[in-house]
């Protein structure tokens, strides 16, 4: 069932930072646009990934973050895939890894987009509940 490839469900209008910018920059980018990871590019090469748990892990107060660099606390040795990889490929990436956002490349490493735990789980439920509809319960 997950035989198709990643770049029918991968997302194309990626929100990326660069290596120079600060953590302040990235800390708005997470909260506003309601994100947990960011690719970092120098032009359109992926040089590495800073996720919401770098800025928790990093220990500062969000008044720190302005003196503070991408580059001094990104991932560099980044998974990624290519479009061409099947979305269960992805599925098996993030079941034996402890992250939820995968970049796609193409063979010159240009970001081309990002995959998430998100979008295969919702890729999933559109294919097992095709005419589904959400009821949501509230809290009593």
């Amino acid at each position: 069932m997950m035989n198709e490839p990643i770049s029918t469900i991968m997302t194309t209008d990626v929100v990326t930072v660069r290596p120079d910018d600060t953590l302040a920059v990235v800390k708005d980018i997470l909260f506003t646009k309601h994100l947990h990871h960011i690719p970092v590019v120098q032009g359109k090469k992926l040089i590495g990934i800073i996720t919401s748990f770098d800025l928790v892990k990093l220990g500062k107060s969000a008044e720190e973050y302005s003196g503070v660099k991408v580059e001094d606390i990104m991932t560099r040795r980044v998974a990624t895939m290519s479009p061409n990889e099947k979305i269960g490929a992805a599925a098996q990436v993030f079941l034996e890894n402890l992250f939820h956002g995968l970049p796609i490349v193409d063979d010159d490493n240009n970001l081309l987009g990002i995959i998430t735990t998100h979008d295969v789980l919702k890729y999933e439920f559109n294919k097992e509940y095709p005419n589904h509809k959400l009821y949501w319960r509230t809290p009593k």
